[in-house]
């Protein structure tokens, strides 16, 4: 396998109901990690992208987060509908998507 350009952590934390701090699993978390490995399949980047789900990855209130490297932009708040646009402007053209990125205040 070749070392890929991008390397996609999509946190896909449960945590139990009742559970003091928030998770990305309560704000669909799995559907953007879906959403990312389809689209790897669609455009066939295996040699340039790599996804990965993961646990917490930090600033739980304002999941679901997405960290790319090597940049080390972590994306916050991400939809499904936003993967493609992350895809497309970042991942293929190494134009991090201003809008989704995540607050100095948790990643700066």
């Amino acid at each position: 396998m070749a070392k890929p350009e991008k390397h996609v952590f999509v946190c896909t934390q449960s945590r139990p109901l009742g559970h003091p701090r928030p998770s990305c699993g309560q704000k669909n978390c799995t559907e953007v990690a879906e959403e990312f490995f389809w689209h790897l399949q669609e455009k066939q980047l295996f040699e340039k992208v790599q996804i990965t789900t993961t646990g917490c990855l930090g600033p739980c209130s304002e999941g679901p987060s997405v960290l790319v490297y090597p940049e080390g932009v972590m994306y916050g708040g991400v939809q499904k509908e936003d993967v493609v646009t992350i895809f497309d402007e970042h991942l293929q053209n190494d134009k991090p998507v201003a809008r989704l990125q995540m607050s100095k205040e948790f990643w700066g």
